[in-house]
């Protein structure tokens, strides 16, 4: 019980933000362009600035060195994920101009804008590193697999981007990362005034990630949300077998209990919201990504208290 409740006061936080940020943007206070400045605002500032203060005043050198080894645990799933969602596609005859965007939303999750704030707020700062480990796998296979898939279903010949792919995949969030491990393996400490001033906008990134999700969800407009079979086959993929796959892989491994859990929770977030940003970059089907993002992330805040109880 406590468990359950503990989740549904975290989740209960994440609502609360975003539905500030649904109402702002109903009252016009947020448009298009300031949905754009604040995710720009988050991902290459904030979030960055968020990693380097807690990695640097959570973790000691040994705990870091012993994370790499679990980027085997996200990328071994999204691979097995890959194919069922090949499978479930052809099960369900989604048609050829949506095939790939389908795959592409059922085996990646949205691990910053979602995933993180769920996290920190149920788990704390220890969960960051976890957090960040699924981070870079997911990252890297959405901007490589999932950009390629999605682009399959433009009017253009798919071709994968490498320059495009390494930019998103080393991101701001991932060097802030990779800083705070050089500052903390190398016994260096930044001075006190520096540290205070990353930490005041290091804590733009939660709040600052749910607004944008709140904008996001009123643009999509929740009354386009329809019960369809794809609708029901990625939920089912996001919330069902990408999580119980996770469990599976991480169920007997020596690694730490936080880890699974926060593992578990990574693989099971809604669509990434870059999905139908990228549909419409490459002439796909971005309204239906959009609705898609927007009925898995209200989803997301069913699922998650479920799991929670499931995982403990």
């Amino acid at each position: 019980m406590s468990a359950l409740l503990s989740s549904i006061g975290g989740v209960s936080e994440i609502l609360i933000l975003i539905a500030i940020g649904y109402a702002l943007t109903a009252l016009g206070w947020f448009d298009d362009r300031a949905s754009r400045i604040i995710s720009k605002v988050v991902l290459q500032v904030a979030l960055p600035a968020y990693m380097l203060v807690t990695i640097t005043g959570k973790f000691t050198a040994h705990e870091l060195l012993t994370l790499l080894p679990d980027l085997r645990f996200p990328v071994l799933s999204m691979a097995i994920l890959f194919g069922v969602a090949t499978g479930v596609a052809r099960l369900l005859a989604v048609p050829v101009g949506r095939r790939g965007l389908f795959k592409s939303m059922f085996f990646n999750s949205n691990t910053v804008f979602i995933g993180l704030p769920v996290n920190m707020a149920l788990f704390g700062a220890k969960s960051l590193p976890y957090v960040l480990v699924y981070y870079m796998a997911n990252t890297t296979i959405f901007w490589t697999v999932g950009v390629y898939l999605i682009q399959g279903d433009g009017p253009r010949p798919a071709h994968l981007d490498l320059k495009q792919a390494l930019g998103k995949v080393f991101s701001p969030p991932l060097l802030g990362f990779a800083v705070g491990i050089v500052l903390v393996l190398a016994h260096i400490t930044l001075p006190t005034f520096l540290m205070a001033d990353l930490t005041y906008v290091g804590n733009l990134t939660i709040p600052g990630s749910m607004f944008f999700i709140g904008i996001a969800m009123h643009q999509a407009g929740i009354r386009n949300i329809r019960l369809t079979k794809e609708l029901v086959g990625i939920c089912a993929g996001r919330f069902v077998i990408a999580p119980a796959l996770m469990a599976l892989l991480v169920a007997f491994a020596p690694v730490p209990m936080l880890m699974k859990q926060v593992f578990i929770l990574q693989s099971a977030m809604p669509v990434m919201t870059n999905a139908p940003v990228v549909a419409k970059q490459y002439g796909a089907d971005a309204s239906t990504a959009a609705i898609t993002v927007t009925a898995t992330t209200l989803l997301a805040m069913v699922a998650i208290p479920v799991i929670m109880v499931l995982v403990q």
